[in-house]
Formats: C-alpha cells, sequence, structure tokens
C-alpha cells in the first residue's frame, strides 16, 4: 500500500482541526441560543401571570373558574401563542385549551419544553395564589415552535458550515503544504539529477525557509564532500593511469626488443633484471596506494607503545648517514620528546621525510631534526636548506603523485607518495603535519598529542 503523502497528511490535519474547532464552535453557539431563547421565554411568561391572576383572583373551585372562563378567554385571546392548563390542588382539570394531554405536563420544573406531533411548548408552572400550596395550579404554554424551527436551521446551518470549512480547508491546506514543500521538491529533483558531471550543483540559501537552512547547508555541504572526492578520485585515477604506463611501455619495449633475434644467456638473464626492477617499483608503488587507501578509509590501527623519539630519530639517522655522506650533506638531531605511537609507523615517516630532504639539499647543506614537549603536544621538524618552495604549491605537496616544480622534481624512481603516506600516519595519530618554505629554507612540522614526558 502507496503511503499517504506529507502533503496530503497536513491537508488531512488542518481539515480535522477546522472540524474539530468548528464543531466545538456550533455546539457551544447552539447551547448558548438554546439559554438564551429559555431566559426570554422565562420572562415573556413572568410577564403574562400577572394579568391571569387578576382574571382568576378569588377562584379556588371549578364552579368560581366557569363563572369567569369567559373573562380568561378574553384575556388568552389577546395573546395568540400562549395556552392555559388550570388545576385543582388535587390534580383534577379545571380547565384546558392546550392539545398536550394532563398527564405530560404533570410533575415537572417549573420550566421545561415538551411537544406534540407539530407544536413545541414552554411549559410555566405557578400557583393560583402566590406562595400557596393548597391553591390551584397554573400551567402556562408558550408555543416556541418557531424558536425550534430557527434552531434546528441554525443547527443544519452549523453542519453546512463545518463541512465546507472541512473540504476548504483541506483544499487550501494542500495547496499551502504543496508550495510550502516546495524546496523539499526540489532538493530531490537535484538529488535526482546528480551525477558525475552535475557534482557542482548546488541549491540556493537564500531562497531556502529558515526551517530548512540547516538541511540546505549539510545537503550542499555533502554535494561538495562528493565533488571533492570525486574530482580526487578522478586525478587519483588519472595519476596512477600515468605513473604505471611509463614502466609498462618500458617493460613491453624492452622485452620485445630482446625476442626479436636470438640472445645469449647473459643477454636473457640482464633484461630479467631490468624487467624486475621496473616490476619492484610497481609493486611497491601499488602497496603504498593500498596504504593510502586504508589510510582514507580509517583502517589504520597504531599500535600504541611507549616511545622515545629521539631514539628513533637517531636510528634512522644512522640508515640515512651514508647516503648524507655521499652527498656532503650534514645531519643533526637535537631536543627530547616522549609519545605513545606506533613504532614502524613513525620510523617511516621519518624515513619519507629524511629520504625527502636529502633528494633536495645540496652538497654542502644541512638537515635537521628537532624535537620538543610542551602542554601535552609533541612537535617534531625536519628542516633541510635548499631551493624555496613556492606557497602556492605548499598545499598540495602532500597530494598523491603531486610533482613540485623543477627545482625539487623529484627522480623517476619516486612515485610522488611518501608525504601523502606520511600525512595519513599522522593523521592516524590524531595530529597534523604542514610544510614551511622560505629563505632557503623548507621545513616539515608534525604536531603529535603527548601521552607522557621523557
Amino acid at each position: 500500500m502507496r503511503r499517504i503523502s506529507l502533503a496530503s497528511r497536513l491537508a488531512l490535519l488542518f481539515a480535522a482541526c477546522t472540524t474539530v474547532v468548528s464543531l466545538t464552535a456550533g455546539v457551544l453557539f447552539n447551547r448558548a441560543s438554546e439559554t438564551h431563547f429559555m431566559e426570554l421565554d422565562q420572562q415573556l411568561l413572568d410577564s403574562k401571570l400577572p394579568p391571569l391572576r387578576n382574571v382568576l383572583q378569588g377562584v379556588s373551585t371549578r364552579e368560581a373558574l366557569l363563572a369567569r372562563e369567559g373573562e380568561l378567554r378574553l384575556e388568552l385571546s389577546r395573546q395568540p401563542d400562549l395556552a392555559l392548563r388550570v388545576s385543582g390542588s388535587d390534580g383534577a382539570v379545571w380547565f384546558d385549551n392546550s392539545s398536550l394531554p394532563p398527564a405530560q405536563s404533570e410533575g415537572h420544573e417549573t420550566l421545561h419544553t415538551q411537544s406534540d406531533t407539530r407544536t413545541a411548548y414552554r411549559l410555566y408552572h405557578a400557583p393560583l395564589v402566590e406562595h400557596s400550596t393548597e391553591s390551584a395550579q397554573l400551567t402556562l404554554m408558550l408555543d416556541i415552535t418557531h424558536h425550534q424551527h430557527f434552531l434546528q436551521r441554525m443547527q443544519r446551518l452549523i453542519w453546512l458550515t463545518i463541512g465546507l470549512s472541512a473540504l476548504a480547508t483541506a483544499l487550501l491546506g494542500a495547496w499551502a503544504a504543496r508550495s510550502g514543500l516546495r524546496p523539499l521538491r526540489q532538493m530531490s529533483q537535484i538529488a535526482a539529477s546528480v551525477s558525475a558531471s552535475s557534482l557542482t550543483t548546488r541549491l540556493p540559501e537564500a531562497q531556502m525557509p529558515s526551517e530548512l537552512a540547516d538541511l540546505t547547508q549539510a545537503f550542499n555541504a555533502m554535494l561538495e564532500r562528493l565533488d571533492d572526492a570525486f574530482q580526487r578520485l578522478s586525478a587519483f585515477s588519472a595519476d596512477i593511469a600515468h605513473e604505471l604506463r611509463t614502466p609498462l611501455s618500458n617493460l613491453l619495449t624492452h622485452t620485445q626488443v630482446i625476442l626479436t633475434r636470438e640472445r645469449s644467456r647473459e643477454d636473457y638473464r640482464e633484461a630479467l633484471l631490468g624487467n624486475l626492477e621496473e616490476l619492484q617499483g610497481m609493486a611497491q608503488m601499488v602497496n603504498d596506494m593500498l596504504y593510502l587507501a586504508k589510510a582514507e578509509h580509517g583502517l589504520i590501527t597504531p599500535v600504541r607503545e611507549r616511545l622515545d623519539l629521539r631514539e628513533e630519530a637517531d636510528t634512522v639517522l644512522e640508515f640515512f648517514a651514508p647516503l648524507a655522506e655521499d652527498a656532503q650533506v650534514n645531519l643533526r638531531c637535537e631536543g627530547q620528546a616522549g609519545l605513545d605511537g606506533d613504532r614502524t609507523m613513525l620510523r617511516r615517516v621519518f624515513s619519507n621525510l629524511l629520504d625527502n630532504a636529502l633528494r633536495f639539499t645540496p652538497a654542502g647543506g644541512e638537515v635537521t631534526v628537532s624535537l620538543g614537549s610542551r602542554q601535552h603536544k609533541v612537535t617534531i621538524s625536519i628542516e633541510n636548506s635548499g631551493a624555496t618552495i613556492a606557497p602556492e604549491i605548499l598545499p598540495r605537496l602532500f597530494d598523491r603523485f603531486y610533482r613540485a616544480d623543477p627545482a625539487r622534481r623529484e627522480s623517476h624512481e619516486h612515485a610522488g607518495l611518501g608525504l601523502a603516506i606520511t600525512r595519513s600516519i599522522i593523521q592516524a595519530h590524531g595530529g597534523t603535519i604542514r610544510c614551511e618554505s622560505g629563505e632557503g629554507l623548507t621545513r616539515f612540522v608534525i604536531e603529535l598529542p603527548n601521552q607522557y614526558t621523557v
């Protein structure tokens, strides 16, 4: 079964509310009208009682009433909407010009309503002699048929008004709900039209009602993230295709050349060794890409252990010492800091940054590793002398496969994934990394949460 739409629900709710309010108002108005007419009838009957008492003054028996019946009928003829019944103290009827049976008019409160087949009466009981229980009883019967007809017409009008109000409110409510929900339909249309070629579409926040402002901002932010992720994915796909094309082309060309004619065992061995180097580079690139993919999906969890970062830095510096000596670059480490972190991951961070610094430090330059700890934060700085990096390039250094300007262009064996992996490791430890460059110095600054002091 198809669910009722939100606009239909609102329209039905509006109609139900209008019906309840109209019905309540109609019932209150009807009761107020009945009470008002009853008060008017009471006043009218009170005003007709004194003349009748004057006519019947001194009447205590049926015979005495018969002697004054002419005067009584004359008085009643002046009031055509009034009927009268006179009963003795024993309940016997002495006079009655109404169509109501006597049994229906006895034993009721002072003022009440009775009716026959066509006429409705308001009955009023009073003693002939005021404040006397032994005197004859007067029952005044006022014809209120016109009142009843008015109330019936009013009740029909109330029901008709309620029905028309409910219908009009439902129609107007449906229109209002549909108009009010237009921004939601617009959001639905935009969401349905989103594709790889239309991720730049955004909802107009200024035109949205205040109730949808947060939803609109969240929706546009989601589209922004999708667009950014798609752009990065597209760039990544293009970069990886470009990076793999060169080694695959080298392997294909080298193999085709070797197979053009018969060669010696040594030639085949050298060809296989050359192909092995290319394959190892490709395997390392694939492993690095898998590592980055896991990092982006939060699948890399550091194994926390207490580390002395000075010891870890010295270990990595010792490994790079021969390379630094060949490049005539001085390596130096200063400061002290401790951290609860993953030993293997942090050593990889030191290795990537030191390898990067050595490749771009000229002969006679210096690479400095600085460690510090303050206010529950560990700071690691790796600085090298060399060409300054342009400010517009600094934010992109950590992108995958990014190549810097020609002054810092990497050699073929480096795929441009080292800094991206470094950033993912730092983020997995809850820290940040940034690059600063100026006045012939380039510095990578890492800030990590500090767990203890060495």
